[in-house]
């Protein structure tokens, strides 16, 4: 019963952590700029690709596949700002909400069939990943769960001292409270979202290896991951970071039971049950404001 108990803990700090990962990333865009990112799947699938191409067909070390991941998503996070967001919010701002998430629809669209055309349809394995597992207090701990949660914890830590100790985090928080006010403090607020997407692009690639390593890469990768994300978000309530990170957690603890429990296809419905019930009894999320203000 030990054992039973001690893998379903496992695998929900493991799910959690990566749903943490990518939900991170999509609250922090939402916050900052009251835009949802519908492309983020994509920069998810677009990380862990890029990262099997470096190692595989390039030959290069694994820390040099995992840094082009997470380069080709900020690379890929900036463009997104630079071709689309700033032009929808230079024209229309009344509407960007609705225009920039069909906008990203179809820029996800794109990048995921032409990651279809590139590699292929069939499944493929992430070389970066550690096999093995070690005994701690006579429980068995496989390295990748404990590689995942590691690095989760660490870009946790990475992203709250951005955002607590350093000027750009001051900026970004400031914009996201109050964006005119932040303007007339000097605050570049174009820069501050440019910078936000591109940290959350980021975080995305990153994303995108930790998950191909614990299942396989295949171009819709990154889907399920964003919707978890997005129902994690509504959850603790858009754009609230901590929020987000500790519904991340409790939500993978309860369906990892849930699926043990009660058979894995039973863990979905429960979680958009859990949503439905939050948004009849707190729309503003677990841990949101009454009032969410949109940029």
């Amino acid at each position: 019963m030990i054992d039973i108990l001690s893998a379903v803990i496992i695998a929900g700090l493991t799910t959690g952590a990566l749903y943490a990962l990518a939900t991170v990333g999509l609250s922090l865009v939402w916050g900052s700029m009251g835009m949802l990112n519908m492309a983020h799947a994509a920069l998810l699938t677009l990380g862990g690709y890029v990262a099997f191409t470096v190692t595989t067909s390039l030959g290069l070390p694994v820390p040099v596949g995992f840094l082009a991941a997470v380069l080709a998503g900020a690379l890929a996070g900036g463009l997104l700002y630079l071709l689309v967001a700033r032009n929808l919010l230079g024209h229309d701002k009344a509407n960007f909400e609705a225009n920039v998430m069909i906008a990203t629809v179809g820029i996800g669209i794109a990048l995921e069939n032409a990651i279809l055309l590139t590699y292929g349809g069939q499944p493929l394995k992430q070389p970066i990943s550690a096999a093995g597992s070690f005994s701690l207090a006579g429980i068995g701990i496989p390295y990748q769960n404990m590689l995942i949660v590691v690095v989760v914890v660490v870009m946790m830590a990475i992203v709250a001292f951005l955002l607590g100790r350093t000027r750009m985090g001051r900026a970004i928080r400031a914009t996201a409270q109050n964006r005119e006010a932040a303007q007339l403090m000097g605050v570049a607020v174009n820069r501050v979202y440019f910078q936000v997407l591109v940290l959350s692009g980021a975080l995305a690639g990153i994303c995108g290896v930790m998950v191909s390593s614990m299942t396989q890469l295949s171009p819709p990768l990154g889907n399920d991951p964003m919707l978890k994300a997005f129902i994690m978000c509504v959850v603790a309530g858009l754009g609230n970071l901590p929020g987000a990170v500790a519904a991340a957690f409790g939500l993978a603890m309860l369906e990892a039971f849930v699926e043990y429990v009660a058979g894995a296809r039973w863990g979905f419905p429960t979680l958009l049950f859990v949503v439905i019930a939050v948004l009849i009894w707190r729309p503003a999320g677990l841990f949101g404001r009454i009032q969410i203000r949109r940029m």
